[in-house]
């Protein structure tokens, strides 16, 4: 059974059935859970709601964290998704097998899970793929690998794609290259300059000992990140103003991102592309600062290495051949993934020839990890009509819907059915390519 994932080494190896668990308390009175652990080491949660409407929601978490995985991770993304267990669906949650940023991995686990779903569990009238954030480029990449001609039979009916990182990883993360190098022309601190010099394309070098405490300390020091902005030195306050004009982040992700752009960086780099970094920032031209002449002039460029962009591309890149119906959501405000990264998607799926398989819809929610329960409601709705019915959804069509599901779910329908996404480089500089 999980030979057909290609994660282990055993064709005929049985997955373990899930034993009885305790649900998080956000569901507690109107489920029953069933939780275990793959033969990849990855923990699972399952839900079974009281009232099953017969359709399973395969649930494939953001982030990723790089820490090894616990059982927590799932009872927390359970809680957060608690209305779908409401609206009648069963839902099932994987951990992933480990830590990092490895999507294709984290898809065969995902995939792994609803097998055992279906082995130990049920079967599923209908079975949606639902990604979030990090995990919308698993759910599209998992739609792409795991399919009627891969395994025999079409395992997913359709795709939710939420607050969706979708540009594929050599492409979603260049702005944090970029921000790593404004930062360090602003602050000079990340490294020092006592300290052992490294491509900041890299994230961190191997052997580094810094933790995220240690790289606060530092954006305190150069920002007052720590701080609000009535308390900053005006010097502060000028630097954190021109990284939030030329980045186009608001102040408050800043150290987010600087995050990812350092310890995500280097799990890429040193576990994913053999050492040689994917990122690149030559010809990218930057623009908002008071001075952009002496910004880029100044700013440290690094060239992308070809292998290593090829390899990150082959795991984390998603191709657009989605042969089931996908349905996206993404608030325009969104800081962490930026809603430009859902028309670089529409691109995607175009030359993938899935472009009749894609509606995208978008809301006026400025946050990113949770837009509102009766948006979720609506978008489940509206595919599981498109999937048995053959109408496909329109975001005008959505938008007219969403407020029937407020009073079961509470208010906060906030579609808007007329945008349209802006091109990737609007936001993000181009650049050269391998």
């Amino acid at each position: 059974m999980l030979g057909a994932c290609g994660g282990g080494d055993d064709d005929d190896l049985q997955e373990a059935a899930p034993t009885a668990a305790a649900c998080p308390e956000a569901v507690t009175a109107i489920a029953s859970c069933l939780a275990g652990q793959d033969s990849e080491g990855a923990y699972y949660l399952i839900a079974m709601p009281n009232e099953w409407n017969g359709n399973l929601v395969l649930h494939a978490h953001g982030g990723p964290s790089l820490d090894a995985p616990t059982p927590d991770r799932s009872a927390d993304d359970l809680t957060r998704w608690a209305v779908m267990v409401e609206a009648g669906y069963a839902w099932a949650g994987s951990t992933f097998r480990q830590g990092g940023v490895e999507v294709s991995a984290a898809a065969e686990d995902t995939e792994r899970l609803r097998q055992i779903f279906e082995e130990h569990v049920a079967s599923p009238r209908r079975t949606i793929l639902h990604g979030q954030s990090w995990g919308a480029g698993v759910a599209a990449k998992g739609a792409e690998m795991f399919t009627e001609e891969s395994t025999g039979s079409q395992p997913y009916d359709a795709v939710l794609l939420t607050s969706g990182v979708l540009a594929g990883g050599t492409r979603s993360y260049d702005f944090r290259l970029d921000l790593r190098v404004v930062y360090q022309y602003l602050c000079n601190n990340h490294p020092r300059p006592n300290e052992a010099s490294y491509a900041l394309s890299i994230g961190l070098p191997a052997d580094s000992s810094m933790t995220r405490a240690d790289l606060a300390a530092r954006t305190a020091e150069c920002l007052g990140l720590d701080k609000p902005a009535d308390q900053r030195t005006a010097e502060q306050q000028a630097k954190v103003e021109t990284i939030v004009n030329v980045i186009r982040v608001p102040e408050s992700s800043i150290q987010a991102h600087l995050n990812w752009g350092t310890f995500h960086f280097q799990d890429v780099v040193q576990e994913r592309t053999g050492g040689a970094s994917p990122f690149g920032n030559i010809g990218a031209q930057y623009t908002g600062s008071p001075d952009d002449a002496a910004l880029n002039a100044g700013v440290q460029r690094y060239a992308a290495d070809a292998q290593a962009v090829e390899r990150f591309a082959q795991d984390t890149d998603p191709t657009g051949r989605i042969p089931v119906p996908v349905l996206s959501v993404k608030g325009t405000g969104d800081p962490t993934a930026f809603v430009e990264l859902d028309a670089y998607f529409k691109t995607i799926m175009q030359s993938g020839g899935s472009a009749d398989r894609l509606v995208q819809t978008f809301t006026d929610h400025a946050v990113h990890s949770y837009l509102s329960d009766p948006t979720y409601a609506t978008l489940l709705a509206a595919l599981l009509q498109w999937v048995d019915e053959g109408v496909k959804p329109s975001a005008t069509g959505i938008a007219q819907q969403c407020p029937a599901f407020e009073g079961e779910f509470g208010v906060g329908c906030r579609f808007l059915p007329e945008y349209v996404a802006p091109a990737l480089e609007t936001r993000v500089p181009a650049r050269e390519r391998p």
